[in-house]
């Protein structure tokens, strides 16, 4: 259907008429996969530890990893539990982080540490609103013995506090003003501070004063009903907890004292999702001492006004990739070329992205509202009050 030239960009970005930067976010929902209920409450350390280096089942996409019939299943049925009423078709792009990430290293691969990777996106059209969905080679992977890893998520385990037995994942859901564009964006977020930082801290101050060990935690609540499975999907959904405002939550980094972490060096990231915090954790041969959380706000927004060319471009890209899928008028695939260093974006079979009672939400009349839907066969189920 198209190639985007890395030649064409410039000009991508010099189409667009809208500022670059993100306006409006908004909390929408999260949920977090569990692998049982019972809850449980842990009590991080307040003195330096060995963490052991990470080892075992390691998610990359753990979404397409639990629920690979409909990895985006999980994002729709939080959205309208928390927001029954929410108008999904005033949406036009519904995307993981990962994916947003991803096309901005495309528009400048300095932004990215590591060598431009061949990559996949899946996209469909519902309504007006384009649906991306992250497709990787791989959505796991088993860290074997005598293989290095870093120390990133066992130190997690150690310095959180989890609030419910075999949490493995927090999820967060996002609206945003980008480019012109409406989105709606899920991430994986590491935790959240119970206490933000006082008004009047003195500046430059960071969080490891006050107790890091007392603020931390996952982001899982305590579950209150019993999971319930949903009629029409595999998915089973339980009713939990409480809502975390997204001021307090963070993102973790581990690095080997000898490796300061910039913050260049996790700005795109924490941009798409708008994470406010970062702890950025140092370590010597594994042993680690206490954290510091830190209020990256200003940076984020510093960052965003450096990139504004590269930013420009994203929302040019993005338009463009949109009104190409448009015109196919059901589902498409975006392939990243190393070797041309060019974006292929091909036609695709129509193959439903969703259960079928969730293309009803565009419509609110259960009618088929894309070509990709009309592939499915059999009566409509009815749409569900969902409990999560």
């Amino acid at each position: 259907m198209a190639t985007i030239a890395r030649s064409a960009l410039q000009a991508l970005g010099s189409s667009a008429t809208t500022a670059s930067s993100i306006t409006d976010v908004t909390h929408l929902s999260s949920y977090n996969w569990i692998e049982a209920a019972e809850p449980t409450i842990a009590t991080p350390p307040k003195t330096p530890q060995k963490v052991p280096q990470d080892s075992g089942l390691v998610y990359i996409a753990q979404n397409a990893a639990r629920h690979p019939d409909s990895p985006l299943e999980p994002l729709f049925r939080s959205l309208f539990h928390t927001n029954p009423t929410f108008d999904i078709s005033s949406v036009d792009v519904v995307t993981d982080r990962n994916n947003m990430r991803k096309l901005l290293y495309f528009v400048n691969p300095k932004l990215n540490k590591f060598a431009p990777e061949p990559f996949t996106i899946k996209a469909e059209v519902v309504g007006k609103t384009t649906i991306f969905s992250r497709d990787e080679t791989a959505t796991h992977e088993i860290i074997k013995p005598g293989q290095f890893r870093g120390f990133g998520h066992n130190f997690e385990k150690l310095y959180t506090s989890s609030e419910i037995s075999g949490s493995t994942g927090h999820h967060r859901i996002i609206s945003y003003s980008f480019g012109g564009l409406k989105f709606v964006v899920r991430h994986e977020t590491d935790g959240y501070v119970k206490t933000l930082p006082s008004p009047d801290a003195s500046p430059g101050k960071t969080q490891d004063e006050t107790g890091l060990s007392r603020m931390l935690s996952t982001l899982s609540v305590s579950p209150t009903t019993a999971s319930h499975a949903i009629t029409g999907s595999k998915l089973s959904m339980c009713h939990v907890g409480k809502e975390v405002p997204i001021e307090s939550t963070l993102e973790i980094k581990t690095r080997a004292m000898t490796r300061r972490l910039k913050i260049s060096d996790v700005a795109a990231q924490l941009w798409v999702s708008q994470t406010p915090m970062l702890v950025r954790a140092y370590h010597n041969k594994g042993t680690f001492q206490k954290p510091q959380v830190e209020d990256i706000t200003a940076e984020i927004k510093a960052w965003e006004s450096q990139h504004e060319e590269d930013l420009k471009t994203l929302d040019g890209l993005i338009q463009k990739i949109v009104s190409t899928a448009k015109e196919c008028a059901g589902s498409v695939v975006i392939k990243y070329d190393v070797s041309q260093d060019e974006l292929q974006i091909e036609k695709t079979a129509a193959t439903p992205m969703l259960p079928q009672d969730l293309y009803s939400r565009w419509d609110g009349k259960g009618k088929k509202t894309s070509t990709a839907q009309q592939a499915r066969t059999g009566d409509e189920p009815t749409p569900l009050e969902v409990k999560l």
